[in-house]
């Protein structure tokens, strides 16, 4: 199979990744435009992430597991349109109960794809994995970036039905992969067998260790993507800066992903995953103690780091359960998205007890501690695949 059926692919992928995170990104928009509709307290809109978060979570490690024993191709489509279908028709709806539902479903189309997803992108980058994986990721986090302002400005200037627009690109790259679905079939199937005949032994002591450091990640990433529009909003300016300085953030957190490929390809991924992580707790420190643009910048580059060691935790949970590539994977992004669900509502909690200065401030203390976690992982977490298993899928 020829480099550039595998080029193509990925393209494909990225596309996915971008349209299936576009929905997730849209959530905070769709938060911010519903929570005085329905009268929602800081507590139930961090309830609101919870019913999205922990649908993925639960259905990514699940699927994963499907994936790994066979050939799943078909959940890359049908992720993608679940996800886009779920988040567009929720702000037309006035139930509370409904709303839960409806971002449910959304987040159960997140699960279904990341999976599958992950483990054909790693098929299709050959030798640098980092690399193709940080690549793939980054689909993702534009994804991500783009929901707020995509949706934030169909719903200010339309109202409820302007949610609908996210129909369109989830409806795109559906049609385009089922078009193409041969060729995802094809790259697929020869990574699944090639996988199989090449897997190592699985080390699950260090991944229960990493998956420690992902899931105190997770509390500062969902509590910027959570709170950032929530927080401009209360400080006087408009929910259109709101969701635009969260989009920003998390275009912040792309070029990081970017940035963290090469790196993680030539350096040790857990002094990669500890810098991360120890340099967010003093950005977060900034953006809340300060205001104009010290803290537009400090928050902007706090996505940066939280969100560029995506990739890299995602490569390192493969490599530490080489026979389980799909589940690893999904346990990795899925397990981080329903504790970061959790600690939503609790920040939220937080926030209706004390302020949300308070909330956005313990935010901090986890990626600190996440840092000491990362420095405990095995010195080498990483191998090169051999040139025979390149060959193989080419």
């Amino acid at each position: 199979m020829g480099s550039r059926v595998r080029r193509r692919v990925m393209g494909e992928l990225w596309l996915g990744h971008l349209a299936a995170d576009l929905a997730s990104g849209a959530l905070p928009a769709v938060l911010v435009f519903l929570k005085p509709l329905l009268h929602l307290s800081y507590t139930k809109t961090g309830a609101v992430v919870l019913a999205a978060t922990v649908t993925s979570a639960l259905a990514q490690p699940i699927f994963g597991r499907w994936s790994d024993r066979r050939v799943m191709t078909w959940l890359l489509p049908a992720g993608i349109a679940a996800s886009a279908a779920g988040i567009a028709v929720t702000p037309l709806i006035r139930s509370y109960p409904v709303v839960l539902v409806l971002v449910a479903i959304s987040g159960l189309g997140v699960g279904a794809f990341h999976p599958e997803a992950m483990k054909l992108a790693r098929h299709a980058s050959g030798e640098r994995r980092a690399s193709g994986i940080a690549l793939f990721q980054t689909g993702g986090n534009l994804g991500i970036a783009l929901g707020p302002l995509v949706a934030g400005a169909a719903l200010t200037l339309v109202g409820s039905a302007g949610a609908l627009v996210l129909l369109v690109p989830g409806s795109a790259v559906t049609l385009l992969m089922l078009r193409n679905f041969g060729s995802l079939g094809s790259v697929r199937r020869a990574g699944h067998e090639e996988s199989r005949r090449t897997a190592g032994a699985d080390r699950r002591g260090p991944f229960r260790l990493l998956l420690a450091a992902i899931g105190l990640r997770s509390v500062a990433y969902y509590g910027l993507f959570t709170f950032v529009p929530l927080w401009e909003v209360a400080h006087g300016h408009s929910k259109g800066y709101g969701t635009a300085l969260l989009s920003f953030v998390l275009f912040g957190g792309a070029f990081g992903t970017l940035c963290m490929g090469p790196l993680a390809d030539r350096y040790p991924h857990r002094i990669l995953l500890a810098a991360s992580l120890g340099l967010t707790p003093f950005l977060i420190f900034l953006f809340v103690l300060n205001q104009g643009v010290i803290s537009a910048v400090a928050v902007v580059l706090a996505g940066a780091t939280t969100v560029s060691g995506f990739g890299l935790t995602t490569v390192m949970g493969q490599e530490y359960l080489p026979s389980k590539i799909a589940m690893a994977s999904g346990m990795t992004v899925g397990f981080a998205m329903g504790l970061g669900g959790v600690a939503a509502v609790m920040l939220g909690v937080v926030a209706d007890a004390v302020d949300l200065r308070a909330a956005l401030v313990f935010t901090a203390v986890a990626p600190a501690i996440g840092a000491v976690v990362a420095l405990w992982l095995p010195r080498e977490v990483r191998s090169r695949p051999r040139a025979e298993t390149v060959a193989a899928v080419d």
